[in-house]
Order: structure tokens, then sequence, then C-alpha cells
């Protein structure tokens, strides 16, 4: 089961000097999720979050960090995610072969990032390069703006009240 509901279509290259590039029509598949965000308004997100953070910093302190702060913990992941490299397009991306299993037929298989360095990265990194630059500059500027109303100020302050 997925937590979210998956973007439709499949992921999709382009054959280009002898590898495969992340398409640039696979930044559609993207359009509806990062309209959505967009059009959410912030204040009223954070109030909410703000309202639930009691909630929030129980569920973390049973998950086993008694000593920490859930609302630390979403700067730092907002953090990592601002830290996304914005590379020229495309990426090379290369198809992931598993010795002795069939090759896809068609479309599909699973894709990794030529480079290792990008493969290394975290996974919400991986996913904003991978809908292309202009929806994960969208993206960003909704969680920059996020960002600081929960790391300063009231919001920040509640937090670390709880």
């Amino acid at each position: 089961m997925w937590p979210v509901r998956r973007t439709d279509g499949r992921f999709e290259t382009e054959a280009q000097a002898g590898s495969s590039t992340i398409s640039a029509r696979n930044a559609d598949r993207y359009a509806a999720f990062v309209a959505f965000v967009s059009s959410v308004d912030t204040q009223r997100a954070v109030s909410l979050y703000v309202r639930l953070y009691p909630l929030f910093q129980r569920a973390y302190t049973d998950l086993g960090f008694p000593d920490k702060y859930f609302n630390d913990r979403v700067v730092e992941v907002i953090d990592n995610l601002l830290a996304t490299p914005e590379l020229p397009e495309p990426i090379k991306v290369k198809l992931v072969t598993v010795e002795g299993a069939p090759r896809p037929s068609g479309a599909g298989g699973l894709y990794v990032f030529d480079d290792p360095a990008l493969e290394a990265r975290s996974s919400g990194q991986k996913i904003l390069l991978r809908m292309g630059r202009a929806n994960a500059s969208k993206l960003k500027a909704k969680l920059t703006d996020i960002r600081r109303r929960i790391a300063q100020g009231p919001v920040a302050r509640a937090a670390h009240n709880q």
C-alpha cells in the first residue's frame, strides 16, 4: 500500500547520445500534485500544524524520540529538500538490471541516476530531481515559506514548550 496516491503514468526516459535521460514529459505527471500544493493556504496549513502539534510530538515520543522535538525533525527534512541541487536538464539515468530476471517489455523498469552522487541523495531529493526543475522550484518556494513560519516565532516556541 502507498500512503499517498501514486502519480499517473509511468516514468519516461529518452535516449540521448548513447544514454538515457529523464524525459521532459515526465514533469507532466507531477503537475496536478504541484498545483494542489501551490494552492494550499500556507498560513492555514501552519495554523493547523500548530494546533495538532501536541499530537505529533506525543507520537514522535512514542516512536522512540523522547528527548527530541518533532518540529526540529520537520525543519531538518525541509532543509534536506531545499538542498536539492538545481541541475541542467536532462538528467542521465540508467535502467537497473537484475541477473536472471526477465527484462521489462516496453516502457517501465527501475531507473536510477547515472551519477552515483545523485543516486546517493535522499528519496525526497531524488523525487524533486525526477519531477523537473520548474515543478521542484514551485515546491521549494512553498517549503521555504512553511519553514520560515515553523522554524521561528510562535510555532517553534509552541513546539519546544510541549
